[in-house]
């Protein structure tokens, strides 16, 4: 497996080696002691799948708060999607910043995410496939997310967003609360 560092700390885009001959080749997609090494979080206790029918679907950008932080490390397994992360760390030196990459059955790369981070994607072929590993279960009361197209992260998304669910359309600006401050 090779480990690219993105940008943000803690997370990294993940691609496959492949060892290869005349049926094909094999490679190998996650391995709990290259993770750990690295002081990843490889602790995976739960699995999804999300299938995306049309392209321009976007799903995001979602996390989990506290005490359900969850570490992902996700991959196109069918079609292909434009992946972004977003550090949601307020101790974190990359605080409120980006990353994204393409994720594709073709390119078979995959992307770690810390716990702390908000991710999301948009789909570039109809047909896509996502697949999930999770380090938590899912908590819904925990369950949260910032608009897709908030300024305050300036994502540049690479084709328009034709299908997105009315709850990620309608996540509130992002505001960073301060000591003394209440939310809103």
């Amino acid at each position: 497996m090779v480990f690219t560092e993105t940008g943000l700390a803690r997370a990294f885009f993940v691609d496959v080696e492949p060892i290869a001959d005349e049926r094909g080749f094999f490679a190998r997609t996650w391995c709990r002691r290259e993770l750990e090494a690295r002081g990843l979080n490889a602790a995976f206790v739960q699995g999804n799948v999300s299938h995306n029918r049309a392209k321009g679907t976007l799903r995001g950008m979602h996390y989990q708060e506290h005490p359900h932080e969850e570490a992902k490390l996700v991959r196109c397994t069918r079609g292909a999607v434009y992946d972004v992360i977003i550090d949601l760390r307020p101790d974190s030196e990359t605080f409120l910043r980006h990353a994204a990459t393409v994720l594709s059955g073709d390119n078979r790369r995959a992307v770690y995410i810390p716990e702390g981070f908000a991710h999301g994607f948009l789909t570039l072929t109809d047909d896509s496939e996502v697949v999930y590993e999770m380090s938590q279960f899912y908590h819904p009361a925990a369950g949260r997310g910032v608009r897709w197209n908030d300024p305050a992260f300036a994502i540049h998304w690479p084709a328009p967003v034709a299908v997105i669910s009315e709850r990620d359309r309608a996540y509130p600006d992002f505001t960073v609360l301060v000591p003394g401050q209440t939310g809103g």
